[in-house]
């Protein structure tokens, strides 16, 4: 199958969307690891609706005027990774869910480190959140876009990082204004 695909700059770096049909399959990190996400040959389509609505809607997110994305997506994995991926769908903007909350969610509570495997395998990085996923204690842990930009994704959301651990931890973080230089590269 032929993905067509974009790149966009944004405040975490350029982003590859990439889209299968009429839905989006992914969006692919500067420096993604190869095959972290198995899609087949891309080329690039700076007219496809879904990939130019998908960048609209972004800008959107980085300018901090949208909380919720609507575009339709396609994800390819396990049904498992599936399961966990539409979990991720449900974290709402400005809050944090731990893995073992995931787990629980998907009614597999001893499935901890198979919801992380999953969650580092997500194909659609930031509009299914996997940036709200941290660790039990509260701790900021592996993310495929590196820990820079899953800080820079949750400040943007207004999640005290640093100062208030526990409410990072129970997904009740207090809101802080965040600024996001948009001349900095979130011009797409």
């Amino acid at each position: 199958m032929e993905y067509d695909c974009i790149v966009v700059p944004s405040p975490v770096g350029e982003l590859t969307l990439v889209a299968r049909g009429a839905a989006l399959a992914a969006i692919l990190w500067e420096n993604d690891k190869p095959n972290r996400v198995r899609l087949g040959e891309m080329r690039a389509d700076d007219g496809c609706a879904v990939l130019l609505e998908t960048a609209r809607q972004l800008r959107e997110y980085f300018a901090g005027t949208r909380q919720q994305f609507e575009v339709p997506l396609d994800f390819a994995g396990t049904p498992f990774q599936q399961e966990v991926w539409r979990a991720l769908l449900t974290i709402p903007y400005g809050q944090t869910r731990s893995y073992g909350e995931i787990a629980r969610q998907i009614g597999r509570p001893a499935a901890v480190r198979a919801v992380g495997a999953a969650n580092g395998k997500n194909p659609i990085s930031i509009i299914a959140p996997c940036h709200r996923v941290i660790g039990a204690t509260g701790e900021l842990t592996g993310f495929a876009g590196g820990l820079h930009a899953k800080e820079t994704l949750l400040a943007l959301e207004g999640i005290a990082l640093s100062s208030d651990r526990e409410a990072l931890k129970t997904g009740h973080a207090r809101r802080r204004a965040v600024h996001v230089d948009l001349a900095q590269g979130c011009l797409f």
